[in-house]
C-alpha cells in the first residue's frame, strides 16, 4: 500500500496547496518582504490623463440607462473621461438608446454582425485616444472612485494594467450563490497578496484598465479575453496591480444552475488560456509571474480538480486496508471526513433545489460545483464547443 499511501498524501497536499496552502504561503512572503524592502517606489504624482471607459455590449437596453448615468458620477475631472461603446450584434434597440447621449460624448461604434466580446474588443481600442483603457460590462456599476483609484495605480510606470474588484451583490444572501460571494472575498484577498509580491494573474472583465499602448488583439475565439489580455501585458515585463476599493458591483447569479453555466465556460477558457500562454509555465524565465500563476491559476484549472476523484479512490482502498471501523486510523478517519463533505455537498444540492436555506451546507456544494464545472469545461474546450459568445448567466434579483 506504500505507493497508494504516497499518492494520497501528494495529491491532498496538491488540492490543500492550490486552495488554501498558496495563501499561506503568500501571506507568510508578504510578512518577509515588507521587512526587507522598506524603499518606496518613486511615482509621478501628477499623473492624471484622460481615459476611455470601454464597454461591448451585446442587448443590453435593460442596463444602458443606469451605466451611462453610472460612468457621467465618476470622482474624476469629468473632461478627462471618455467613453466608447461596441454594440456589435446587439438588435434589442441598445444602439439607439446610447446613441441619445452622443451629444455628452458617448460615441457608438455598431455592426450587425455579431464576433463575441474580444471581436469587439479588437475593433473597438483602434478608436480609443486616451493612454488608459478601463474596460467593463455592461450590466456592472462601478464605485464613484473607481477610475480615481485606477489612474492613481498607473502612476507607476511599471505597472501596465490594474484590475478592480468584482462585488457580489444578492438579497438573498444565504443562498447558494452567496458562496459566490464568500469566494469573491478570499480571492480579492490573494489578489491584494499577489499584487504586493509581485503581480495580480489575471484581471478581473467586469474591471480593469490596461495602457492603451500595451493592448494587443487576441485571437477571435479567446474565451478569457481579460484573462489573456492582462497576462500577455504581464509577460512584457510590467505588472498587473489590485485595488479592491476600484469595484465593480453585479447580482449574483440566481442560482447555482446558471453559475455553473458561467463556471464551465471560464474552465474550457481557462484550459485554453493555459495552452496559449505555455510559456508563462516557464519559471526561468518569468520567474516570480510563473510561481504566482502556476500556483494560483493553473493548479485550480489542472490537477487539484482532478485530484479529488483520486483521492476519494485511494482513501477508500486505504480505509479498507485498515478497517473501516478502526477510528484510531487516519485513514479511516479522512475517508469518513471525505463522506462527511461530499454528503453535505449532496445536501447542499438538495436543498438548493427545494429553496430551503442551510448556509453550512452551501460552502462544500459551491466548491463540488466549482471542480465539477472544470471536468465539463475540459471536455467542451477538447469537443472545441464552447462559443466565442457569452450565453448570459442570469442573475438574482
Amino acid at each position: 500500500m506504500n505507493y497508494i499511501e504516497i499518492a494520497f498524501w501528494v495529491l491532498l497536499f496538491i488540492v490543500f496547496y492550490a486552495y488554501l496552502g498558496y495563501g499561506i504561503l503568500l501571506f507568510i512572503l508578504i510578512k518577509i518582504k515588507r521587512i526587507v524592502c522598506r524603499k518606496k517606489k518613486e511615482i509621478n504624482e501628477d499623473y492624471e490623463p484622460e481615459v476611455t471607459l470601454f464597454v461591448a455590449a451585446y442587448n443590453e437596453k435593460d442596463y444602458v440607462d443606469a451605466k451611462i448615468k453610472n460612468s457621467f458620477d465618476m470622482e474624476y475631472p469629468k473632461e478627462k473621461i471618455k467613453q466608447v461603446w461596441v454594440t456589435d450584434g446587439s438588435d434589442d434597440g441598445t444602439p439607439d438608446i446610447l446613441r441619445k447621449y452622443k451629444d455628452q460624448g458617448v460615441e457608438v461604434y455598431h455592426e450587425d454582425a455579431r464576433g463575441g466580446k474580444i471581436g469587439a474588443m479588437n475593433r473597438g481600442v483602434k478608436f480609443v485616444k486616451t493612454p488608459i483603457i478601463i474596460f467593463s460590462d455592461g450590466n456592472t456599476m462601478l464605485g464613484k472612485e473607481s477610475v480615481q483609484r485606477i489612474v492613481n495605480m498607473f502612476k507607476d510606470p511599471k505597472v501596465g494594467c490594474v484590475s478592480g474588484e468584482k462585488r457580489i451583490y444578492s438579497k438573498d444572501s444565504d443562498s447558494a450563490v452567496g458562496s459566490e460571494g464568500i469566494y469573491w472575498k478570499y480571492e480579492s484577498t490573494l489578489k491584494k497578496w499577489d499584487a504586493e509580491l509581485y503581480s495580480v494573474v489575471g484581471a478581473a472583465g467586469e474591471l480593469f484598465a490596461v495602457r492603451t499602448d500595451l493592448f494587443q488583439d487576441v485571437e477571435k475565439d479567446t474565451l478569457l479575453d481579460d484573462f489573456i489580455v492582462s497576462l500577455r501585458i504581464a509577460m512584457q515585463g510590467y505588472t498587473i496591480q489590485y485595488d479592491p476599493e476600484a469595484y465593480a458591483i453585479e447580482s449574483a447569479s440566481a442560482n447555482v444552475k446558471e453559475e455553473l453555466k458561467r463556471k464551465i465556460r471560464i474552465a474550457a477558457g481557462g484550459i485554453q488560456s493555459i495552452v496559449r500562454l505555455s510559456s508563462l509555465l516557464n519559471p526561468f524565465k518569468y520567474g516570480t509571474l510563473s510561481f504566482q500563476y502556476i500556483s494560483h491559476r493553473v493548479l485550480r484549472w489542472t490537477l487539484a480538480p482532478v485530484a479529488l476523484p483520486l483521492i476519494l479512490i485511494a482513501n477508500i482502498l486505504l480505509a479498507m486496508n485498515a478497517g473501516f471501523d478502526n477510528f484510531t486510523n487516519i485513514y479511516t478517519l479522512l475517508f469518513y471526513a471525505q463522506v462527511l463533505f461530499y454528503g453535505a455537498s449532496l445536501l447542499g444540492w438538495y436543498f438548493e433545489n427545494k429553496k430551503i436555506k442551510i448556509k453550512l451546507l452551501f460552502i462544500p456544494y459551491y466548491f463540488f460545483v466549482m471542480n465539477y464545472a472544470v471536468f465539463l469545461g475540459f471536455g467542451r474546450y477538447l469537443k472545441g464547443q464552447q462559443s466565442v459568445n457569452w450565453e448570459r448567466a442570469k442573475r438574482g434579483s
